[in-house]
């Protein structure tokens, strides 16, 4: 973890496939997708720290109810979290007095046009896309939500062993005829 700065992410809606059972999965209203989401923690660099996943109908706000706190405790440096606007209301004023975490929103301004690079949003969100070119992550295939939530690490740390691995190999040297 790069010094004591997190974001806290937007979550990600995916489809629960036909195994997966009614009772840990929910409908979006607003993605319109039945299934679950997942609730990403990552440092500044987009690297993984905590996940939650939770029936797709499971507001931001209490996702981070339960995200939070067992981040806190585990990463006690944890003071920052920036976060899309559905952690707004209650939730802030929550984060500073009972965790000590400022929760900072990032948000659209309503005079924005068209699509526009938020500070800090992009972060997580490309954490998401890494998370995609896992295929067994397109869609959630578990049956139960821990499982679900020990498959995200598991291909995170495919992901970064490969770069790592790719890393220490140099440079690819020329052909010769």
């Amino acid at each position: 973890m790069t010094g004591n700065r997190v974001r806290r992410s937007s979550t990600q809606s995916v489809k629960a496939d036909a195994t997966v059972a009614r009772t840990p999965r929910g409908y979006d209203a607003g993605k319109k997708i039945n299934g679950r989401k997942r609730h990403l923690l990552t440092d500044t660099l987009g690297l993984l720290l905590a996940v939650l996943v939770t029936p797709a109908s499971t507001t931001d706000r209490d996702a981070a109810r339960r995200l939070l706190p067992a981040a806190r405790g585990r990463f006690g440096r944890l003071a920052r979290v920036w976060a899309d606007g559905g952690y707004t209301g209650h939730l802030v004023d929550w984060s500073a007095t009972q965790l000590g975490v400022v929760l900072d929103i990032v948000c659209r301004s309503d005079d924005m046009r068209g699509f526009q690079i938020l500070p800090r949003r992009w972060v997580v969100e490309r954490s998401f896309a890494w998370c995609l070119r896992s295929r067994r992550l397109v869609r959630d295939y578990e049956r139960r939500t821990d499982t679900s939530e020990a498959v995200i690490p598991w291909s995170m740390t495919m992901l970064m062993s490969r770069r790592l691995a790719a890393r220490g190999q140099g440079p690819v040297p020329a052909r010769t005829a």
